[in-house]
């Protein structure tokens, strides 16, 4: 076996069915198995996986197990000598998978690569958020995680408020990301990672959702093991759709 496509999924069944309608139709000359961990949905996500696409390994979790545990359970059974993580909100342009193996096929070893993955496409057609660095030169990188989670509690922090006090709640806008660039990042996304089948591929579950793949990468560097953004894989990721979670303003 090839590659196995590992996806997370919780309660998004039109996504997911459109993203495996184009895995399958786009994925081609490769060995390649589609593993799906569902996290309990209640939305028909496991009748439609059972009716729609008998071929793919279903994994019923029959709770919201998180992102990094989930993707580990799909590890745990995956046969490919390459795992492709893919969120539910993908769409595949071109034989993205087969494109992923055969470079890291011929450069894994000489460049030292640990993950792949490329320039995401959003909505649109413009570029979508695909990886960048740990930190900036001046902060330590376990100030990403105070930030991170400063941002997670504020966000439930305010939605507390919001229900109580009807405090007015205030949307982020994302500001667009002008530094995606082919060529070697800290970080990528874990909307499409591409890495070997071996324990570099398993998240840690104290992680229940947000930071893993920043974390697993991590670990990749003080390996010096390398991640790469490479451009002729094409696939669109619709950001956020696939999460139910709104981040609010901090004040």
């Amino acid at each position: 076996m090839d590659v196995s496509i590992i996806i997370v999924n919780y309660n998004t069944k039109k996504l997911l069915s459109d993203c495996l309608k184009s895995v399958f139709a786009q994925t081609k000359d490769i060995d390649f198995e589609v593993i799906v961990s569902d996290n309990g949905s209640v939305d028909g996500s496991v009748e439609m996986l059972k009716n729609d696409f008998p071929q793919v390994i279903l994994i019923e979790n029959n709770e919201n197990l998180g992102f990094g545990t989930a993707n580990n359970r799909g590890l745990k059974i995956a046969k490919g000598k390459y795992i492709f993580y893919l969120n539910s909100d993908t769409i595949l342009l071109n034989n993205a998978v087969k494109i992923f193996f055969d470079y890291f096929e011929e450069n894994g070893e000489k460049e030292n690569l640990g993950a792949l993955g490329c320039v995401l496409q959003g909505r649109g057609g413009t570029n979508a958020i695909s990886g960048g660095n740990f930190l900036g030169n001046d902060i330590k990188f376990s100030h990403f995680f105070k930030n991170q989670w400063h941002l997670v509690f504020s966000t439930y922090y305010k939605a507390l408020k919001h229900f109580i006090f009807h405090y007015e709640l205030k949307p982020v806008l994302k500001q667009e990301n002008k530094d995606n660039h082919f060529g070697f990042v800290d970080c990528i996304i874990g909307a499409d990672l591409f890495l070997r089948n071996n324990t570099q591929a398993k998240f840690d579950e104290h992680f229940f959702m947000y930071c893993e793949e920043v974390d697993l990468q991590y670990q990749m560097e003080k390996l010096n093991l390398r991640r790469k953004l490479i451009d002729t894989p094409k696939i669109i990721h619709l950001e956020g759709s696939s999460s139910t979670k709104t981040f609010y303003e901090v004040l």
